[in-house]
């Protein structure tokens, strides 16, 4: 394919490390073509990163912001969930695209530039099935222009053997061949499949999914799963099944690279060793799990021992794919009491972000979150004159951008080799925020 675009920058940071004064030569379809030396002198930016994948997200929830944080007794993640139910009962497939619209436009202005959605809010308000509220996530991808990774979720009972509740109707299918009718007409959008966790699918119907959608769209799809995030769903599995999640979910299914488990707070050491040597991929959303109080995941012992980890924004309350790495680094240090616990010899920021991006893109099954030929040109070009990373270059821009920095140091923001945002400023942010105001109006007045 004849190339369309050229990109060149002072620095880009590449699978084989930080590299100077290269040009990224972008098909039409918006992939790398190559990438060679670029003497410059005239360059499109400073030191472009790879676009960071959004590995879990629960769009609808961006309209949550300031909700659910009145204290109700013993305040926890069961409590919140009541107002997520609360905004989930009543929100139409209009008010969902417009929303959606609005956290993928925040992501693009994060650093996000590919995103999994985790989609669980299936039917429309009246409980009728159908795909409206799916294509409504796709309408807003399209609109803020962001890479989208569907992931139609399975959700069964309202915990380990209980039916749904009144307030979980618009997320269930009761019998698997609904979601497959699901999962088959939505085959025209990048696809892989979620159960919901074990609480809400049982883990044999977990496996008849897993063979079910195979057969429906071949093998390299990816898998995710809410699994271990809250103690009680922990305590509850053991109860039933004499296992923990992950172990139990081991018993039903083969874990391997496809299989991407969300949050796996409360993993034990033995489960961290089943992950590592199954190749399962670790998806945490930092900033979530601090906001909802679930805990810290040990990412020293799983990194330690092999482990592939992505990053996502899940309940997306605040949105910035720096401060998220940001918050996984300091989460283990408050954890261990120490310093440096993700860091390399060439520090922490260069490691974090290449690891989480190249992960992430493994678990939206996309060539994305990396700069190399036949990948996405998805990129995230940071300003040379900030204040946080202004007179460095090389590993310490990046160091300082993990510790100090966020989406305020980036300067442009690239999906398939176009520009979508330049400081801060979405090409479409105005009408989106307009739409996304009338939404939110509409939708609080019925909370």
């Amino acid at each position: 394919m004849e190339k369309s675009a050229i990109l060149r920058f002072e620095h880009i940071l590449t699978p084989d490390g930080l590299e100077c004064q290269k040009r990224l030569e972008i098909d039409a379809a918006g992939m790398i073509l190559d990438i060679t030396d670029e003497p410059g002198p005239v360059f499109d930016g400073w030191l472009a990163l790879p676009g960071m994948p959004n590995a879990h997200s629960h769009c609808f929830q961006r309209a949550m912001v300031g909700l659910g944080e009145a204290a109700t007794g013993a305040d926890s993640f069961w409590s919140w969930r009541e107002s997520m139910y609360g905004l989930a009962a009543v929100i139409t497939p209009e008010e969902m695209a417009d929303v959606a619209a609005r956290a993928f436009t925040d992501m693009l202005a994060g650093g996000f530039t590919s995103v999994a959605e985790f989609h669980y809010l299936h039917h429309l308000p009246d409980g009728a099935p159908g795909e409206e509220m799916a294509r409504a996530v796709a309408d807003g991808a399209d609109r803020a222009g962001i890479r989208l990774a569907m992931l139609p979720v399975l959700y069964q009972s309202g915990g380990f053997g209980e039916p749904p509740g009144p307030r979980q109707e618009r997320f269930v299918h009761r019998r698997l061949d609904d979601y497959l009718r699901l999962l088959g007409g939505l085959r025209d959008l990048s696809l892989g499949i979620a159960a919901h966790s074990l609480r809400a699918v049982a883990p044999e119907v977990i496996a008849e999914l897993d063979g079910a959608a195979e057969t429906m769209l071949g093998e390299g799809f990816p898998r995710h799963i809410h699994v271990s995030e809250q103690r009680r769903e922990v305590s509850d599995c053991l109860d039933r099944y004499g296992l923990s999640p992950i172990e139990l979910l081991a018993e039903h299914v083969a874990l391997d690279g496809r299989w991407n488990l969300v949050h796996a707070t409360h993993a034990t050491a033995g489960e961290i060793g089943l992950m590592n040597r199954s190749g399962a991929r670790a998806v945490l959303c930092p900033i979530t799990e601090a906001y909802l109080g679930d805990g810290i995941f040990d990412a020293v012992e799983f990194i330690g021992g092999g482990g592939s980890m992505a990053i996502g924004s899940d309940s997306n309350i605040r949105i910035d794919a720096v401060e998220e790495l940001r918050m996984l680094e300091y989460g283990q240090r408050l954890r261990r009491e120490r310093r440096a616990c993700l860091a390399t010899e060439q520090g922490l920021g260069r490691p974090l972000w290449s690891a989480a991006a190249a992960a992430g893109g493994r678990a939206l099954g996309l060539p994305a979150g990396r700069l190399a030929t036949g990948a996405w040109a998805d990129l995230v070009v940071l300003a040379k004159d900030s204040v946080v990373l202004g007179g460095l270059n090389g590993d310490p821009a990046l160091d300082a951008l993990v510790t100090a920095g966020g989406a305020r140091d980036i300067a442009a923001v690239y999906v398939g080799g176009r520009r979508i945002v330049e400081s801060g400023i979405h090409r479409q942010g105005d009408a989106i925020s307009a739409s996304y105001s009338a939404a939110l109006d509409g939708l609080r007045e019925r909370l």
